[in-house]
């Protein structure tokens, strides 16, 4: 039986750029999935105020559900190995919260 994930859209646009010499990209759209519900991971990153600023707040939880699937799926990836204790240690001192 396969394993139900959640999926999920994101856009990726350049509003401006530092450099005005910079090459501007078209938007960029990627599809992907997470055991999680990113949703309500974003609200209680939101709840626990651990940034003083919410946008922080939203970047941070998907940034790091993003990164953490990515491991997850790739566990015996052996560019890995040496994050993986680190990135549990993180994960609980975060839920902990």
């Amino acid at each position: 039986m396969a394993k139900r994930t959640n999926k999920y859209k994101l856009t990726l646009e350049e509003i401006s750029l530092a450099k005005e010499d910079d090459v501007k990209n078209d938007a960029l759209t990627l599809e992907f999935d997470n055991h999680d519900n990113l949703f309500n991971i974003i609200n209680v990153v939101k709840s626990k105020a651990i940034f003083n600023d919410e946008q922080q707040s939203m970047e941070f939880a998907i940034s790091l559900k993003m990164f953490t699937e990515i491991i997850l799926k790739n566990r015996d990836n052996e560019l890995f190995k040496d994050l993986q204790p680190a990135i549990a240690e993180f994960m609980k001192k975060l839920k902990s919260r």
